[in-house]
C-alpha cells in the first residue's frame, strides 16, 4: 500500500492531489475517492504552508470535474462562428481534421501561419506553461510571446537582485514591518495571510499600499492609498528620506551593493513633496513610512501582479527592489524582499520546450497582440490563419476584447480549442477538444508563493473522452507524423524530466517520496533560519544588489528567458537608464478622467470558475466600484447599470458605491465571461494593449474610461 490511495472504508480512498491554478499557493489537495468517483477535495492538513485549507475558487472542485457542462467529446462547429453551435465527431476525425488542415495552411502561407494560443490556465509542469511548445517550435510555427504577468516584474527584479527566491514567505512570522505592496493578499494569495497575521499578533505593523481598500487593506494596521500607476515615485521617495536623513545601512551598501553614489544623487530630485503631487499621499505619510520601514527589523516587502501593470511598471519594482539591501533589511530572517519564490524551484523547463527544434529567425507575435493580429492590423506576412488555443481564454484575459472577436469570427480562420468548457473563445472555434481535469491527470507542480513541490496523482478516470495535454500533443504529433522521441514520451517520463533531481535544492526528493507524501519542501533551510542574503551572494554579475544595473546598462529591455521559451537569453529593446527612475502614468485624464483598475476577482482565477454555478454565485454579477463623489458627479446611484467607455470599448456593469476607492478610481474585478455579462462584453474590451517599460509586461492598470449610466 502507498499514500497515493488510502484505504478509508472497502470503497473509499484518499488521494494526493494539487491545485492547478495560476496561483502562488499551490494548495496540497486530498481528493475522497468513492465507488471510483470522486466525492469531495480538501486540503492537507499537514502542508506547512497551506494547511488544509482551500479558496472558494477550488473548494468543491470535483463538481467541475463532474459538471453537465463540460466538453466530453471532440466535436466540429456545424453553426455560425459564435453560436456555439457543435456536433460530436470521432477523435480520428478531429486529429485528421486538424493535421490536414495545417498542411494545407502551411503549405499555403508558410508554417508562421499557424500560432498558438496558450498560458497558465493550468500551473503543471507537465500540463501548463510549457505543454504544446515543443510542438509548435517543431512545426515552425508563429512563437506566441505570454507577458500576462511579472514579465516586466521579474525582469526588473532579476536586473537588480538576480533570480533570487527573496524571503521565505513562511519567515513572515519573524518579520516586524510588513508592506503589502500593489497586492489583495486575502482574495489572491490566502495562505500567507495566517503568517501576517500571526507576525501581527506577536508586534509586526502591516502596511498596505494599494489604491483599493479591499479585503487585505482592511486588516493592515496602516492602508496607504496611492494614485495608480505612481508607486515608484513613492518608493523613489522613500529612499531619499532614507539617504537624505541617514537611515541606510551604510556597511551592508559599502559591502553588498554596486552603484550607492549614483543611487544617491539620483534621489535628490524625487523629493516627498513631490512624491505626495504625483501619489496623493500626504508628505508626512511618506517620510513616516521611510523612516518606520529604514528603522524597524525584520522588515519585509510583499509585492504583488499588479505593481507592474503600468507604463513604468519595471521601474517601480526596480526601485522597491533596491529598498531592501538599502536598509540592510536582507541581514534577518524575515527581512528582504518576497516576490516570486519560484526562482528557488530547479524545473528542467528546456526538456518541455524543446528551442532546438524552432527554425531561427521564427517571428514572435505577443499575447496582447492578438486582436490586431487576427484582423489584420499588425499587417503579419504570412497572415495567421490557424489558431490553436489551450490552457487560456483570450477573449476573456486579452485586451482589445472587441478585436478578438472579429478576428476569431473570419471564415478564413481554422481555430482548435482544448477547454473543459464551451468558453467564449472556444464558441467560434471550428474544432473543439475535451481536456482532463486536475483530478484526471498526472502532473506536477513548483509553486510562485512557496518552497514546495506538490504532485498531482490521477484520483479518476477521465469523464467521457477527456485527456490530458501532454496527450493531446502526443496524438498531434503523431498525426503530423513528427518520430523525435519527445513526443513518444509518456507521462511517467515527463515526470522523471520534470525538475533537475540532481540540484542541491532536491536533494532528499524524488517521485517516490512525493507519492508518499503528496508534496516536500525544498531542500533549503528552514523558515526560523532561511536568511539567503545575510552576507550578499546576490545571483547578478557583480553577486550585489546593484542599483545601477549591469544587466540594463548591457541589453536594455529585454525579457527574462522564462517568457521567451528559454531560447534567447535578451530581447534588446533599446537603451535603459541603468538606475531606478520615475515614468509617469501612461494615459491621463484629459479625455476619459477615471482611472480604471481591473483586478483579480475573488472567486475566479483569472477567466477559471467564471462560469461555474458556486463561484458565481460568490462572485455575483460583473460589477464597478465608484467613489461617491464620482458617482454623485454623474447621477449614479448603487445598484444601477453603468457602461464604462473609452476609445477601445465599453462594457456594462452594476455600479458599487463606496469609499473603498479614491476619487478618480474605478474597480472592475476582471474574470467574468462576456456570454454571462450585461452588453456581452467585460472589462478587457476597454484595457490597452500597450507594453510596460520593462519585459513586454502589460498596462491594464494605465486605463482611463468615463462612466455614465445605462
Amino acid at each position: 500500500m502507498t499514500a497515493i490511495e488510502v484505504p478509508i472504508t472497502p470503497t473509499q480512498t484518499v488521494v494526493h492531489g494539487a491545485c492547478p491554478h495560476d496561483c502562488p499557493d499551490t494548495c496540497a489537495m486530498l481528493v475522497t475517492v468513492e465507488d471510483g468517483r470522486a466525492t469531495k477535495v480538501a486540503g492537507d492538513p499537514e502542508h506547512p504552508f497551506t494547511r488544509g485549507g482551500l479558496c472558494v475558487k477550488v473548494n468543491n472542485y470535483q463538481d467541475k470535474t463532474y459538471s453537465p457542462d463540460r466538453v466530453l467529446h471532440p466535436m466540429k462547429r456545424v453553426g455560425p462562428k459564435g453560436s456555439g453551435r457543435f456536433e460530436q465527431i470521432t477523435w480520428d476525425e478531429a486529429l485528421d481534421t486538424i493535421a490536414s488542415t495545417f498542411r494545407a495552411r502551411i503549405a499555403e502561407h508558410g508554417a508562421e501561419t499557424v500560432m498558438p494560443v496558450s498560458y497558465l490556465g493550468n500551473q503543471g509542469i507537465l500540463n501548463g506553461l510549457t505543454v504544446g511548445d515543443a510542438f509548435f517550435n517543431r512545426l515552425g510555427a508563429t512563437v506566441s510571446e505570454r507577458t500576462y504577468c511579472d514579465s516586466g516584474s521579474c525582469t526588473a527584479y532579476a536586473a537588480t537582485i538576480g533570480a533570487t527566491a527573496g524571503v521565505d514567505p513562511e519567515s513572515f512570522v519573524h518579520s516586524r514591518y510588513i508592506i503589502i505592496w500593489a497586492t489583495n493578499t486575502i482574495s489572491t494569495n490566502l495562505h500567507l495571510w495566517p503568517l501576517i497575521a500571526e507576525a501581527q499578533k506577536r508586534g509586526a505593523k502591516v502596511v498596505c499600499i494599494d489604491p483599493m481598500r479591499h479585503r487585505t487593506a482592511q486588516r493592515a494596521d496602516w492602508h496607504i492609498p496611492i494614485r495608480p500607476g505612481t508607486d515608484a515615485a513613492l518608493a523613489l521617495a522613500m529612499m531619499n528620506v532614507i539617504i537624505g536623513e541617514g537611515l541606510h545601512d551604510e556597511a551592508y551598501v559599502r559591502d553588498h551593493t554596486e552603484g550607492f553614489d549614483e543611487l544617491a544623487e539620483r534621489v535628490t530630485q524625487y523629493t516627498p513633496e513631490w512624491a505626495s503631487q504625483e501619489t496623493g499621499i500626504p508628505v508626512e505619510d511618506i517620510r513616516t513610512l521611510a523612516r518606520e520601514y529604514a528603522t524597524t527589523d525584520p522588515a519585509v516587502i510583499r509585492i504583488g501582479v499588479a505593481v507592474e501593470r503600468h507604463a513604468g511598471g519595471g521601474q517601480t519594482v526596480r526601485s522597491i527592489a533596491c529598498l531592501p539591501a538599502l536598509v540592510g533589511a536582507w541581514r534577518h530572517v524575515g527581512g528582504g524582499l518576497l516576490q516570486l519564490p519560484l526562482w528557488a524551484h530547479p524545473v528542467n523547463w528546456p526538456a518541455f520546450v524543446h528551442p532546438e527544434y524552432r527554425p531561427e529567425g521564427t517571428r514572435v507575435v505577443n499575447q496582447f497582440l492578438l486582436g490586431q493580429a487576427l484582423t489584420g492590423e499588425l499587417a503579419l506576412d504570412p497572415p495567421i490563419t490557424a489558431l490553436m488555443v489551450y490552457n487560456s481564454n483570450p477573449m476573456v484575459v486579452s485586451p482589445e476584447q472587441d478585436k478578438i472577436a472579429r478576428g476569431l469570427a473570419r471564415e478564413d480562420l481554422f481555430t482548435v480549442v482544448s477547454d473543459h468548457f464551451l468558453t467564449d473563445t472556444a464558441r467560434y472555434a471550428d474544432i473543439v477538444l475535451p481536456a482532463t481535469t486536475a483530478l484526471e491527470q498526472h502532473d506536477l507542480m513548483f509553486s510562485w508563493g512557496h518552497f514546495y513541490v506538490t504532485i498531482n496523482t490521477p484520483a479518476v478516470e477521465p469523464e467521457g473522452e477527456s485527456i490530458p495535454n501532454t496527450e493531446l500533443f502526443r496524438r498531434l504529433a503523431a498525426a503530423m507524423g513528427f518520430e523525435d522521441d519527445y513526443f513518444r514520451l509518456s507521462d511517467e517520463e515527463l515526470l522523471a524530466q520534470a525538475y533537475d533531481w540532481t540540484a542541491p535544492a532536491m536533494e532528499g526528493i524524488t517521485l517516490e517520496s512525493l507519492r508518499e507524501t503528496g508534496w516536500a519542501r525544498l531542500n533549503l533551510p528552514s523558515a526560523d533560519e532561511y536568511a539567503p542574503h545575510v552576507d550578499g551572494g546576490f545571483p547578478t554579475p557583480s553577486g550585489k544588489t546593484e542599483f545601477r544595473s549591469s544587466a540594463l546598462e548591457a541589453a536594455g529591455n529585454f525579457v527574462v528567458p522564462l517568457f521567451r521559451q528559454l531560447s534567447e537569453e535578451f530581447q534588446v529593446g533599446g537603451t535603459v537608464d541603468p538606475l531606478p527612475h520615475y515614468i509617469a502614468p501612461r494615459e491621463t485624464g484629459e479625455v476619459y478622467p477615471l482611472n480604471l483598475l481591473s483586478p483579480k476577482s475573488h472567486a475566479y482565477i483569472n477567466s477559471s470558475a467564471g462560469d461555474q454555478a458556486m463561484q458565481k454565485r460568490v462572485q455575483g454579477e460583473q460589477t464597478l466600484t465608484i467613489h461617491p463623489a464620482d458617482a454623485e458627479a454623474r447621477g449614479i446611484e448603487e445598484g444601477r447599470y453603468v457602461e464604462i467607455a473609452n476609445d477601445r470599448g465599453r462594457f456594462v456593469a452594476l455600479a458599487k458605491v463606496s469609499d473603498e476607492v479614491a476619487p478618480g478610481v474605478v474597480v472592475c474585478p476582471m474574470g467574468s465571461w462576456p456570454k454571462n455579462a450585461k452588453g456581452g462584453s467585460t472589462v478587457n474590451s476597454v484595457n490597452p494593449f500597450v507594453f510596460a517599460d520593462l519585459g513586454n509586461a502589460p498596462t491594464f492598470s494605465d486605463t482611463r474610461v468615463e462612466v455614465t449610466l445605462v
